[in-house]
């Protein structure tokens, strides 16, 4: 008689996503799945953050006061609103601002 071999496919396994192994409920799933995509969102967020500081140091290292105080507003509405959606602190984000602000000063 011929070996009967199942077949059965684990939905977990080769699904889109791989949860950890701790998660034993379906809403313990679901929410490494939200986790895994609010991770992505953050970490495009934090890139945008940190390539508009760069853009800035830039600016300063280069001498250009003009560019960078055209800039300073749009630097200072990105770090605002990364520090409202919590991935930096408001004092981090102000701090920031004020530090700059006094680098382009002694230009």
């Amino acid at each position: 008689m011929p070996k009967i071999i199942d077949y059965f496919i684990d939905r977990n396994k080769f699904s889109s996503y791989t949860p950890a192994n701790m998660a034993n409920t379906k809403s313990a799933i679901k929410r490494i799945r939200r986790i895994t995509k609010q991770t992505a969102v953050n970490k495009a967020r934090k890139s945008r953050y940190k390539n508009s500081l760069k853009k800035m140091n830039l600016l300063i290292e280069g001498k250009k006061k003009t560019e960078a105080l055209k800039f300073l507003p749009k630097l200072n509405s990105e770090l605002m609103k990364i520090a409202k959606t919590g991935i930096i602190k408001k004092q981090n984000a102000s701090r920031n601002v004020s530090r700059i602000t006094k680098k382009i000063a002694s230009i």
